[in-house]
C-alpha cells in the first residue's frame, strides 16, 4: 500500500516539483519514496512496505527499463499471473506484485486489467512509444485523480488531489456546481470534485496519454444477474466458499495482518474467518454509541485478543479539520471520524487490516432495500395520485410519516440517488446564497437506473449503491482514514470472485420486510453464532446529533455558521435557525447541520488557511 503522484509536461524543475508532489503524500508511505524521470514524464512513488520488504522498491522497471511503473494497492492473484508470465519467456527481479504489471502490460497490454484481482491505482510510463497508462481497480477501493492544465495542456495524477498543489501549472479553484450535489448526496459524487478541473479515475478505468491526447476509457462493468435456480441452501455454500477463499487470498503479506470488529455480522464474520491474532474497535463513553463490551466478549468467543478504543467528544472535534484535509473532499458521513480513530489504533501495533467494506452493496444489506417489501399496497395506487399526495406532504414539517409519502409519490429512479439522500431541490434553494440547478442529483443516478431497467428494485438500488454510495462515501473514507494513519486496509468483501457469487444471488435471498443478507447471514452462521450472524444492522453509531444539542458543541457549528466563508455560500439567517430548531428538539436537522458543518470545515483546511 502506497502513494503515486506525477505528470507529464517537460519542465525545469520536474525534479523539485515531483518531491513537492510526494512530501504531500507521505503519509501513504513512510517506508520509502522513488522519483523517476524521462522526458515530459515524472513518476513518483510513497511507499508503505507489505510484500517483499526489500526488493519492491518503486519506480519498478522491467529488464531494459524501457517500462517504469509506480502502483498503489495490492494484487491478489500475482502469484499465479506469474507463472504464466514465466512460462511466457519473461524474467522476474523481485518477489513483488508490483512486477506483475510490468511484465502483465508487455504481455497482453490494456488486456492485463481483466486478469488482475486486487485493489490498485498504478501509472507505467512506456519509453519507446512515450506513453503514460494509467488505471483504477474494478470497484474503485484505490482513488486516483487526474488534472490537465488549462495554459499548457500538462497532465497532473496522483492518489490523492492535496499533491497538485506543489505543482505551479495547478490552480486551485472551487468548483461551486459540486456543492449543490453535495448537499444531497453528503459526498463528492461522479467524475467532478469541489477542485474546478480535477477528476476522479472512475471505477474500472484506465486513461492514457499519448502526444498530448488523454484517453479514458472503461474496460469492466459490474451487473448483477440474477439466477433463481439454486436454493437458499446453495447460496448460503457458495458465500461461504468465497469468503473463505478471498479471505485467505487477502491475508497474503510479510508483515502482521489484524482485523477491525464492530457489533455488526461483516466485521465479525470476516474476523472468524481470518484466524488473525487482533482485532481493533472503537467507541463512545455513552453506552448507546459503544461497541467495545461486545467486540470483547466477541473476540473471546474466536480466541482473538481485542484492542478497545473509547473516543472522547473533545478528540473527535478536535481532529474534524485534520481528518477533512485527509479526506481531500468534504464528507459529511460522522462515521468517518471514527474510523479515523480506529485507523489510529490499529497502526500502532499492525501494518494491515482486514474490513468489512463492500458486504451491504453485494448482499443486500441497507434498510432501505426493505421498502419494495414494505406497505406495498401504496405502491399500487395510481402513480398520479400517489405524486399528488407526495407533492402536498413535501410542504409540511417534517413529522413521521411524512417523508414515506414523499419518496413514495415519485417512481424509484425518481427518488432513489443512493443509500442518503439528504436535501432536495427545495431546500438546497432555501439554504444556498447562489442556486443553479445546473446538475440534479439524478443526472448522476439515471444512468444506472437506465442501465437496470426492468429488474427488481432491490437490484436496481444496490447497483446505483455499488456505483456512487460506496465509492464516493464508504470506499472514499476507507482509504483516506488509513492512509493519513500510514495503515493498509483490505476488502475481502470487495473481490472480483465474491463477486461472482453476490451478482446472482435474487432479490428473495438477499431482503425481505424484516431482514437483510439473508443468504450471507446465513452463510456466516456456519462460523459465527446464529445471535451474531442475525444482529440488526447499526452501522457505526456517532452521537453528534447529541453534541448538536450541547452547548460545548454547538456553539462551535454556530461560529462556523457566521464566518464570511459561510455567509459566501449559504444564507447565514437560516442556517441559524436550522441549528435553533435542533438545540430546541423541535426538530431534529443534526444530518443537514452536519453536511453544512463539515463543508465549511473542509473549506476552511483548503481554502482559507491554505
Amino acid at each position: 500500500m502506497c502513494g503515486i503522484v506525477g505528470f507529464v509536461g517537460a519542465r525545469a524543475d520536474m525534479q523539485e516539483i515531483l518531491q513537492g508532489m510526494t512530501d504531500r503524500i507521505a503519509h501513504r508511505g513512510p517506508d520509502g519514496e522513488g522519483h523517476f524521470i524521462d522526458g515530459p514524464a515524472a513518476l513518483g512513488h510513497r511507499r508503505l512496505s507489505i510484500i517483499d520488504l526489500e526488493g519492491g522498491k518503486q519506480p519498478m522497471f522491467n529488464e531494459d527499463g524501457s517500462l517504469a511503473v509506480v502502483f498503489n494497492g495490492e494484487i491478489y492473484n500475482f502469484q499465479a499471473l506469474r507463472e504464466k508470465l514465466l512460462a511466457a519467456g519473461h524474467t522476474f527481479a523481485t518477489r513483488s506484485d508490483t512486477e506483475v504489471l510490468l511484465h502483465g502490460y508487455e504481455e497482453w497490454g490494456h488486456e492485463l486489467l481483466a486478469r488482475l484481482r486486487g485493489m490498485f491505482t498504478f501509472a507505467l510510463w512506456d519509453k519507446t512509444s512515450q506513453t503514460l497508462f494509467c488505471a483504477r481497480d474494478h470497484f474503485g477501493i484505490k482513488p486516483l485523480y487526474y488534472y490537465i492544465a488549462p495554459e499548457t495542456g500538462t497532465l497532473m495524477f496522483g492518489s490523492e488531489i492535496k499533491s497538485f498543489l506543489a505543482h505551479p501549472e495547478f490552480k486551485k479553484e472551487l468548483n461551486r456546481d459540486q456543492l449543490e450535489l453535495y448537499l444531497s448526496y453528503q459526498y463528492s459524487p461522479g467524475e467532478n470534485t469541489f477542485f474546478q478541473g480535477v477528476k476522479k479515475l472512475l471505477p474500472a478505468h484506465w486513461l492514457e496519454w499519448k502526444d498530448g491526447k488523454v484517453t479514458v476509457q472503461r474496460y469492466w462493468q459490474p451487473a448483477f444477474t440474477p439466477d433463481h435456480e439454486p436454493t437458499l441452501a446453495q447460496w448460503e455454500d457458495a458465500i461461504s466458499a468465497a469468503m473463505k477463499e478471498s479471505v485467505a487470498a487477502h491475508k497474503i503479506a510479510d508483515v502482521e495482518v489484524g482485523s477491525f470488529l464492530s457489533s455488526g455480522v461483516d466485521s465479525s464474520y470476516m474476523a472468524a474467518l481470518a484466524h488473525v491474532d487482533k482485532t481493533f474497535t472503537v467507541g463512545f463513553a455513552d453506552k448507546q454509541y459503544d461497541e467495545t463490551d461486545y467486540a470483547s466478549e466477541f473476540s473471546s468467543v474466536i480466541g482473538v485478543k481485542n484492542f478497545a478504543y473509547r473516543i472522547t467528544p473533545e478528540e473527535y472535534w478536535e481532529n474534524l479539520g485534520k481528518i477533512q484535509y485527509h479526506m481531500d473532499e468534504p464528507l459529511a458521513d460522522a462515521a468517518s471520524a471514527a474510523l479515523y480513530f480506529v485507523n489510529r489504533e490499529a497502526a500502532r501495533q499492525v501494518k494491515v487490516c482486514l474490513s468489512g467494506e463492500g458486504a451491504d452493496e453485494f448482499f443486500g444489506g441497507y434498510n432501505i432495500y426493505k421498502e419494495p417489501f414494505t406497505v406495498s399496497w401504496y405502491d399500487r395506487l395510481p402513480l398520479w395520485l400517489r405524486r399528488v399526495i407526495g407533492a402536498v406532504a413535501e410542504c409540511l414539517p417534517p413529522v413521521h410519516g411524512v417523508n414515506f409519502l414523499v419518496r413514495r409519490g415519485r417512481p424509484l429512479e425518481e427518488r432513489y440517488i443512493g443509500n442518503t439522500n439528504l436535501m432536495g431541490e427545495r431546500r438546497k434553494k432555501q439554504l444556498l446564497k447562489q442556486y443553479s440547478g445546473a446538475v440534479k442529483p439524478t443526472d448522476l443516478s439515471r444512468p444506472y437506473f437506465d442501465q437496470t431497467s426492468g429488474q427488481d428494485p432491490v437490484t436496481r438500488m444496490e447497483t446505483c449503491d455499488l456505483n456512487l454510495w460506496m465509492v464516493g462515501d464508504i470506499l472514499l473514507k476507507a482509504d483516506k482514514m488509513s492512509m493519513a494513519n500510514s495503515l493498509e486496509l483490505r476488502v475481502p468483501f470487495l473481490d472480483r470472485k465474491v463477486f461472482e457469487v453476490a451478482c446472482r444471488i435474487p432479490a428473495e435471498h438477499k431482503v425481505n420486510a424484516g431482514q437483510t443478507k439473508i443468504a450471507m447471514r446465513g452463510a456466516a452462521e456456519k462460523t459465527i453464532p446464529a445471535r451474531t450472524a442475525d444482529k440488526k444492522k447499526l452501522g457505526f453509531p456517532v452521537p453528534v446529533r447529541a453534541w448538536l444539542r450541547d452547548e460545548t458543541y454547538a456553539s462551535r457549528v454556530r461560529e462556523a455558521f457566521n464566518t464570511p466563508a459561510a455567509a459566501e455560500f449559504f444564507n447565514v439567517r437560516e442556517l441559524n435557525r436550522m441549528l435553533d430548531q435542533h438545540i430546541s428538539g423541535k426538530r431534529d436537522n443534526w444530518r443537514q447541520i452536519w453536511c453544512v458543518f463539515i463543508f465549511l470545515v473542509w473549506y476552511d483546511e483548503y481554502f482559507v488557511k491554505r
